[in-house]
């Protein structure tokens, strides 16, 4: 793996394995989605949110829960992509991301 690009001040995307990954830091006290909790890393134990990258949304949050894994909200649609936050079977939090158009460069600049 290596780091492929900055995500704005505090994240950036590794490639090199078979998806694109996200490595995105997340203070304490930011929540985790709008009607959940705050993080306090109880749950996720460090502040670097995984965000793994997948053409079709769809078919890989149903790959991802057939392996253990929950959907904790319905996927979204942003301007920037659509979004599936998932929990492992231990109920660490990661997310799965589809990119539209420029991806995260939509909102960036």
């Amino acid at each position: 793996m290596r780091v492929e690009r900055p995500l704005g001040a505090f994240g950036v995307e590794m490639v090199g394995g078979a998806v694109p990954i996200h490595l995105l830091l997340k203070p304490p006290g930011t929540p985790v989605w709008a009607a959940a909790q705050c993080r306090t890393y109880e749950r996720h134990w460090t502040p670097v949110n995984l965000d793994v990258l997948a053409e079709e949304i769809g078919p890989a949050v149903e790959r991802a829960v057939a392996a253990g894994a929950s959907l904790e909200e319905p996927i979204s649609t942003h301007e920037w992509g659509r979004l599936a936050l998932m929990s492992d079977p231990f109920g660490h939090g990661f997310c799965i991301v589809q990119r539209l158009g420029r991806g995260y460069d939509e909102v960036s600049g």
